[in-house]
């Protein structure tokens, strides 16, 4: 090519026109787009007619140089690809302007003097791959090659041809093989599966036996021989530890339902009248009782006296009783007498219980309520050796002695405060409501005996009791005896933590202070405890029988203990009980035997016969007949001394009822 001489520019503007008519000149690097190629088959106007810029504002045409050789034209040349990255779309070619020399017009562009928006950041690639190409294909390559990297290694060869001749590539890990896995944990219904095949292979294979079954009290019966085979007993047919749990006591009755009670038949009942235990078909016969498992006379009175040792109600309390009694208060010595008692009293037992009643046996002996200050309100608050030696408290005093005792005999014991049914105690009328809730005024103890047991005990009320402004002094044992339950139901603790009940509940105020009746209690004496009776479990409880009911009235008693024995833990064989009643409309008094079956007394009266209204029924006891003991009259003896004419007696009262 013919070198071309360098025209000379009077202006940098006459240069820069020039420049901007070539067609292969490259404009230095801008910030800003550069302009769209011209359409195929444009042609330069020579005319000097403006412009309109991209702006809308007529751009006058530079005129060209004449000195400047023509530039030689080209033929059709290739259009090229309209760009798909760019943000803006390239202003189409007017019509008018088809043919022209001139360059076609410039897009709109924004203003110079306004920053252009500022782009979105891009988050960094965690996969970065060096020398990318500035293009929309580029790209899209890019995005399927991550996908096809971490989703299928092998199937992504194809896409990363491209970049294998890159001098730096990201080489991914080669896959894990799923044969050095460890193995899965099994699934639940993998499991329900082995559990049920395990499950029947045992019913396949296992010897059915029998359902095991308590036996707290049951002997160990010693195997003479080879015992027969026998079958499978059935879970509903009771066991001879169950039978012979308390061995020595009969088979506790109900007693038989009111003379006049008739049950009603009802339609679900059947016509055919069950056959008698003699007349049972063979083919209904229970299997033979095994003969080698049955314990001997000797085994049965074994675990007899093991069960009484297990019931505070009738257990013998004999020995911790009378050494209680060897250590007045005045032999004591002045030097620590709480360490003292605790050494002579508890030393000689190793039971917790044992322990616990002799301390609660002291106290009725040594310690007199102390009525002076307490009806004079001037109580006096003293510690545990001054009462010991003063030998008169109120409950605080007791309960705080026997607190003191028994944990230096290394026993678990605590003061419980709260409300007590005790002096001044007035029970509600017949739909009467309850006070306010007060626990506060009384005090006694719970002290851990045998076993690990809450045991709540009333040294004070134990000791005697308060009438007429003067202390009664008389033993009641039942306060360290009795239940936690029924304790509960005369003391109501201030702290919920402290009833100690065998099922956990916590009774409200109200039904503590109202009872298990709605309604004053019938009037119950102390001796009837001593007497193996119980005093909460008799009818009627009420205080007020009405006379004019019409019907017929059930007294009912029972035994405080199913194996109390009145010989064994009594003072002897029980008195007979009577029922003084006064007759119809109370002309005529009378005293009418109660049945018993050993464990329970019972009679029915009607109420026309109780008397008239305003009048007191009582239960007596016969203590002597003849000027002689009563112990164990039957009632045929007493009415056979009684026809005879010529006769003593002499009664103790037990309960006692009002006509209304």
């Amino acid at each position: 090519m013919a070198e071309v001489e360098e025209p000379k520019f009077n202006s940098l503007a006459d240069r820069i026109a020039a420049l901007n008519g070539q067609k292969n000149f490259t404009a230095p690097p801008s910030t800003k787009r550069p302009p769209p190629p011209p359409p195929p088959g444009a042609r330069k106007s020579t005319s000097q007619a403006p412009i309109p810029n991209g702006n809308g504002i007529a751009r006058p045409q530079i005129p060209q140089n004449p000195n400047l050789p023509p530039r030689p034209q080209k033929q059709n040349p290739p259009s090229l690809p309209q760009r798909t990255n760019t943000s803006e779309s390239v202003v189409e070619t007017p019509s008018s302007l088809i043919g022209r020399d001139a360059p076609p017009p410039l897009p709109n562009r924004r203003s110079s003097t306004q920053p252009s928006p500022a782009l979105p950041t891009r988050r960094p690639s965690a996969q970065p791959f060096h020398n990318r190409r500035g293009s929309n294909s580029s790209e899209v390559s890019h995005i399927s090659t991550i996908s096809n990297l971490s989703l299928n290694p092998v199937s992504s060869r194809t896409s990363t041809t491209s970049t294998e001749t890159q001098p730096a590539r990201r080489v991914l890990a080669p896959s894990l093989d799923q044969a050095k896995l460890p193995p899965l944990p099994p699934s639940r219904k993998e499991r329900e599966a082995q559990a049920a095949k395990e499950a029947a292979e045992r019913e396949g294979t296992e010897i059915i036996k029998a359902p095991l079954l308590s036996t707290r009290s049951a002997p160990a019966v010693p195997q003479t021989g080879s015992r027969p085979s026998l079958p499978p007993r059935l879970p509903s047919r009771p066991t001879h530890s169950q039978v012979n749990d308390n061995p020595s006591v009969a088979p506790r009755r109900l007693p038989p339902p009111p003379t006049g009670f008739v049950r009603p038949a009802t339609t679900f009942e059947s016509s055919r009248k069950p056959s008698l235990p003699g007349q049972r078909p063979s083919s209904e016969a229970p299997p033979p009782v095994p003969i080698s498992s049955r314990p001997t006379f000797a085994q049965i009175d074994a675990v007899a006296v093991r069960t009484s040792t297990d019931c505070l109600l009738c257990r013998d309390f004999s020995a911790p009783d009378s050494v209680a009694a060897q250590y007045p208060n005045h032999s004591l010595p002045r030097h620590d007498p709480v360490g003292y008692l605790a050494n002579v009293l508890c030393g000689p037992f190793s039971s917790a219980t044992d322990k616990a009643r002799a301390i609660f046996t002291w106290c009725h002996h040594n310690i007199a309520y102390n009525v002076e200050e307490f009806f004079g309100k001037c109580i006096k608050g003293r510690s545990a050796d001054e009462t010991i030696f003063y030998g008169k408290a109120v409950c605080q005093g007791y309960a705080e002695v026997y607190q003191a005792i028994a944990q230096r005999a290394g026993l678990q014991c605590i003061v419980v405060g709260g409300h007590g049914k005790g002096y001044g105690y007035k029970p509600l009328a017949k739909g009467e409501r309850p006070p306010p809730k007060d626990a506060t005024g009384h005090a006694w103890n719970a002290v851990c005996i045998d076993n690990g047991e809450w045991k709540l005990l009333d040294a004070c009320w134990g000791a005697g009791s308060v009438g007429n402004e003067q202390y009664n002094k008389h033993f009641t044992p039942y306060m360290f005896t009795l239940s936690n339950d029924l304790f509960g139901l005369s003391h109501y603790p201030s702290n919920d933590q402290h009833f100690f009940r065998n099922d956990g509940r916590i009774p409200s105020w109200e039904e503590y202070y109202i009872g298990p009746l709605n309604g004053e209690p019938a009037e119950v004496f102390g001796n009837v405890t001593e007497e193996g009776i119980s005093k909460f479990n008799f009818s009627p409880m009420e205080k007020h029988i009405p006379v004019y009911s019409g019907g017929v009235v059930r007294f009912q008693f029972s035994k405080i203990c199913e194996h109390w024995d009145p010989e064994r833990h009594g003072r002897g064989k029980s008195y007979l009980l009577l029922m003084k009643i006064h007759g119809l409309d109370g002309r005529k008094e009378d005293l009418v035997p109660v049945e018993t079956d050993g464990f329970w007394w019972w009679i029915d009266i009607p109420a026309r016969d109780l008397g008239a209204p305003g009048q007191t029924i009582f239960l007596y006891a016969l203590t002597t007949l003849n000027k002689k003991d009563a112990r164990g009259v039957t009632k045929e003896e007493y009415y056979r001394t009684k026809n005879s004419g010529c006769y003593s007696m002499n009664w103790g009262i037990y309960m006692k009822w009002e006509l209304v």
